[in-house]
């Protein structure tokens, strides 16, 4: 059993740390000015609310996840 894990640890650590890669790379990219300009004309009130409560990048995060989810809506098909 033991064999077994020392087996197995080395190659689920490495794919955990790759998947941990691609979570965390667009929190390390910089925000845009044109990004920041259409954040500001398409912004919800929540989403400028948490601008001035909690900075912008949290944000940026938040009107990226509307603007996805939206964009994963219009693309599936309607459901008749």
């Amino acid at each position: 059993m033991v064999a077994l894990i020392v087996i197995l640890f080395p190659p689920l650590l490495i794919a955990f740390l790759l998947v941990m890669e691609r979570v965390e790379e667009p929190l390390r990219r910089p925000t845009g000015p044109r990004e920041v300009a259409e954040f500001l004309s398409t912004a919800s009130p929540g989403e400028v609310d948490t601008l001035a409560t909690s900075g912008i990048r949290r944000a940026m995060a938040r009107w990226r996840r509307r603007r996805s989810s939206r964009v994963r809506q219009e693309a599936e098909p309607p459901v008749v």
